[in-house]
């Protein structure tokens, strides 16, 4: 009888050892196919999630102005929007609200987004773009939306360029028909229209801004967020410490990369990766904010301290 007592006490034991792997917090993460959601793969790959008692999918999302629609229907909890297509959402009225950041503009990263430009032209100066057709793979975008901060810092009113939308994949194609004279574009993209003999960069703007403000954060809708706080707390957890991993343990962060967009592990090892920074500030957001007033992609003024969650 004691032999059994000692057996069901270990046994009671191993059932408050388990429970918080067992009480598990069910997330789907919903980012397009970027290293800005890098934090999030590698929680995911490296178990990180799952020690914080979360069971989390990462769910590809084609567009990143889809996911604040994605997260209000709660086809995902949580998501990873630009800052300006967060922006837009919430001035547009929809209730989401930032939980936790996931990259920020760097110094490194900063030298992938470029404007390439089609052979038989040179276009290398803000002034040089003036009447001429430039795509943009989403306008009012987060590519698009730091060309025309570009521009205007420069003395050059956009209104005198001719945007066009054109996705990621077609630009290739696009640019070797010389449909546009110019398409807004990054990494590893660039380098294969390179390869591709279609054109050359023109200028590395987002470089010459010199930022280091969000470019994507994880947000949520505001309703999910309020009824979850421990599922918040837990993946905040979570990315920070696989942040970490992200900035200084290149193998196992490429590999989580690869997995989830889908690409060649020699291609993502080959482009810069976003710098992961996992804290956020309402003032983090005043920035972009200001940018966007300026290009008048904002109706009001939003109120930041409402639209991060403490």
């Amino acid at each position: 009888m004691r032999r059994l007592s000692v057996f069901a006490a270990a046994a009671v034991a191993l059932s408050f050892a388990i429970a918080p792997a067992s009480a598990q917090h069910r997330i789907q993460i919903g980012c397009t196919a970027t290293s800005d959601c890098a934090s999030a793969m590698v929680a995911i790959d490296e178990g990180i999630f799952r020690r914080h008692g979360v069971e989390a999918e990462m769910v590809r999302i084609g567009i990143n102005s889809n996911i604040p629609a994605a997260l209000l229907s709660n086809s995902i909890q949580i998501g990873g929007p630009t800052a300006s297509v967060f922006l837009q959402a919430a001035d547009g009225g929809l209730p989401i609200v930032a939980v936790a950041g996931a990259s920020v503009m760097s110094p490194e990263t900063s030298a992938n987004p470029a404007i390439f430009v089609r052979n038989g032209l040179t276009l290398t100066k803000p002034a040089d773009f003036v009447g001429k057709k430039v795509g943009a793979p989403g306008l009012g975008a987060y590519l698009h939306v730091l060309f025309v901060k570009w521009l205007m810092d420069n003395g050059v009113d956009p209104g005198r360029v001719n945007f066009v939308e054109v996705s990621f994949p077609t630009m290739t194609d696009v640019m070797r028909s010389q449909a546009v004279d110019a398409v807004v574009s990054s990494e590893p993209v660039v380098s294969r229209m390179v390869a591709a003999g279609v054109g050359s960069v023109g200028a590395r703007y987002v470089s010459e801004l010199n930022r280091t403000d969000p470019v994507i954060f994880y947000a949520a809708s505001r309703a999910w967020a309020t009824q979850n706080p421990q599922a918040v707390a837990a993946f905040r957890a979570a990315i920070t410490e696989a942040a970490r991993i992200v900035n200084t343990d290149d193998d196992k962060a490429n590999r989580a990369i690869a997995k989830f967009t889908g690409q060649q592990l020699a291609l993502v090892q080959s482009v810069r990766r976003s710098r992961s920074e996992p804290a956020l500030k309402a003032s983090d957001l005043l920035w972009w904010i200001e940018v966007m007033k300026q290009q008048r992609l904002l109706q009001g003024t939003p109120n930041v301290e409402q639209l991060v969650l403490p």
